[in-house]
């Protein structure tokens, strides 16, 4: 079985030291595997090493340099292009891979270094497509981390 690699940054080694110090401390005997991932995850500000994996999934890892140009989907491109109609959104793709470059295109049209309230982002994304789930939209954005959820509500592109 292949393994994902997850990455793993801390903002301060000693605060993360500290941590795992504290929680090492509160325990009475050697903690197993699963308990240390999960101090580590805790220690950089994750609830457990399952959220930490989560957030790791979510993000798409940089392709690797290349001197050649990249390879460009030409089917992929035209299926995608075929969900939109007059420049918005007309439908939902199906395909996860094709879901994320329909998202790449709607982003493009959001207006750039702005913060939003939840009301004006959906009503901007309502103006940008034509099938009715602008909840949807928003929260797919924010997943992919192509618009931002600040801890107010707000949203910022």
């Amino acid at each position: 079985m292949s393994r994902t690699i997850i990455p793993f940054q801390a903002a301060d080694v000693s605060s993360l030291a500290k941590s795992l110090r504290a929680q090492l401390q509160a325990k009475e005997a050697t903690p197993g595997h699963v308990e240390l991932l999960n101090m580590l995850a805790r220690a950089v500000g994750r609830r457990n090493f399952q959220q930490l994996r989560a957030e790791a999934e979510r993000v798409p890892a940089a392709a690797p340099l290349s001197p050649e140009a990249p390879h460009i989907d030409e089917r992929r491109i035209e299926r995608v292009e075929r969900c939109f109609g007059e420049g918005r959104l007309a439908r939902w793709p199906a395909r996860r891979e094709d879901q994320a470059l329909a998202l790449w295109g709607l982003w493009s049209k959001l207006p750039a270094g702005r913060t939003f309230g939840e009301r004006e982002i959906s009503e901007v994304i309502a103006r940008l497509h034509d099938f009715g789930d602008h909840a949807l939209l928003r929260r797919e954005l924010v997943i992919s981390r192509l618009i931002e959820r600040t801890t107010d509500g707000s949203i910022r592109r």
